[in-house]
């Protein structure tokens, strides 16, 4: 050995092979060897000594029924509904600008029929309205009926559209 190795080595005790052969095994043995299983820790307690009969009345179980105040109810459920909104509505942004962003045909299809699909919606919503404001009446006539043949078309605007009146 070398004097660093010897420097090392000298605050150990130096013991034969056997000695530490020995040493070596009670050491495993000890850490390997089985242990019992600990007691179990009691979780919970119950006293049953009696309450004395003079002084505090014993304690009495009481529900926990929390109720929620309408205000906070209706928050939550508002939040909620922001929230949704707002995801749908996102995400719609995403969609239209994921399609806005890729210039192909397939993407300007998808565009055009997006905005054909807007146009129906709102052509048909129009239609509805108009219809259900349109009254239906029946009017059954038993006198002498007068035809006014006295008729004015007018014609204007960027889209052009004929109104016609009838003159009594």
């Amino acid at each position: 050995m070398s004097e660093t190795e010897n420097a090392a080595t000298d605050w150990w005790p130096r013991m034969s092979d056997e000695a530490a052969n020995a040493e070596a095994r009670r050491i495993i043995d000890d850490v390997y060897r089985p242990t019992p299983p600990p007691t179990p820790i009691p979780t919970s307690y119950r006293d049953d000594t009696e309450p004395a009969s003079v002084g505090d009345a014993q304690p009495v179980w009481q529900d926990d029924r929390r109720i929620v105040p309408a205000w906070a109810a209706g928050t939550a459920v508002a939040s909620i509904g922001i929230g949704a909104g707002t995801t749908g509505v996102g995400c719609g942004i995403w969609l239209v600008l994921k399609g806005f962003a890729s210039v192909s045909v397939t993407g300007v299809v998808c565009m055009g029929v997006l905005f054909s699909g807007l146009a129906f919606a709102a052509l048909s919503i129009g239609a509805a309205f108009s219809r259900a404001r349109r009254s239906v009446s029946h009017a059954v006539y038993t006198g002498p009926v007068t035809k006014n043949t006295h008729v004015t078309t007018h014609t204007r605007g960027a889209f052009a559209r004929s109104h016609t009146h009838l003159h009594n």
